[in-house]
């Protein structure tokens, strides 16, 4: 397996920023790291690069060990910093040579890779220009073509699309997923869009464990499990809310105006049939129903409130 954590601590000082975690990612594998400020992402990432040792715990990348063998794991390392460190005096060609050097790419060949960065990750019409002229977004791009330019197994981007507007996002998202054909990514980031476009497989950490590891389709089915929330529409906000809360079954109402309700019930509850009998049997004008499908922000939510 390309990435392997087994175990894994970090401290710093009395506090424990990640304790015990454990996680494989496959070769061919596009993972989604999720998590809120503060859970263990980054500190993860930077342990799996090199940039930081564990405190206990083993991880091994592209089969070689972080604590015994750092810079074989740096050579099969594609790493994109959640804070993208850039020489803004530097032209992006002259960075991008610079970053090729660095990984003993040299004449012909380097050529050969900065022109297939550029082009793949639409840097074209700015290649010319001085990284301290470029917009976020296109650093971003910048970041993005350093970590593939020598052509590495493993990719660790941490929130690679930071600053892209939507058609860079789109564009990035297909570069992500070409490249998890052949290679090893292991990303986070905290837009659930891209997590849903993009990955095969999520892992979710909060305060520094794992509280999901799984597909998506597991992960939403799991959730159905325990609960179905439906959304309904009345013609005017209800003067006896209370009337929603009585159906058997029903765990939460939530008032979201202009006569909408989310509500939230337990799995076994035939719900919409109930909201359909109670507003015959009250005389309500029921204007829309429908159920929400368990989203990945909901699951998020729930599991690291």
């Amino acid at each position: 397996m390309s990435i392997r954590v087994l175990n894994l601590t970090k401290e710093y000082n009395q506090q424990r920023a990640v304790n015990q975690i454990s996680l494989a990612v496959q070769p061919g594998e596009i993972v989604g790291f999720l998590g809120p400020n503060g859970a263990g992402k980054s500190t993860t990432m930077k342990i799996a690069t090199g940039y930081l040792q564990p405190t206990a715990g083993t991880v091994e990348v592209n089969g070689f060990d972080v604590r015994t063998h750092s810079m074989d794991v740096r050579r099969s390392v594609g790493y994109l910093p959640e804070h993208n460190p850039l020489y803004l005096d530097l032209y992006v060609k002259e960075y991008l040579r610079f970053a090729g050097s660095l990984h003993g790419l040299h004449g012909s060949e380097l050529n050969t890779r900065i022109a297939d960065m550029i082009e793949l990750i639409g840097l074209g019409r700015e290649q010319h220009k001085q990284i301290g002229q470029l917009s976020k977004g296109y650093r971003q791009r910048v970041g993005l073509a350093q970590a593939l330019l020598h052509n590495p197994p493993v990719l660790i981007l941490d929130e690679p699309t930071t600053g892209l507007d939507p058609n860079q996002l789109a564009e990035i998202r297909q570069v992500i997923r070409e490249a998890g054909r052949n290679k090893t990514v292991l990303f986070s980031t905290h837009i659930m869009q891209e997590v849903e476009a993009i990955c095969d497989r999520v892992v979710i950490i909060n305060r520094g464990q794992i509280v999901a590891d799984s597909s998506l389709s597991a992960l939403r089915s799991a959730s159905a499990s325990t609960g179905i929330v439906v959304v309904a529409e009345f013609e005017h906000d209800l003067t006896n809310p209370d009337l929603l809360a009585s159906i058997a079954g029903v765990e939460r109402v939530d008032l979201l105006g202009n006569g909408q309700y989310r509500i939230t019930a337990n799995p076994a509850t035939d719900l919409r049939a109930a909201i359909f009998r109670l507003a015959a049997d009250q005389n309500l004008t029921l204007v829309g129903l429908r159920q929400q499908e368990n989203s990945l922000e909901g699951i998020f939510k729930e599991l690291t409130k």
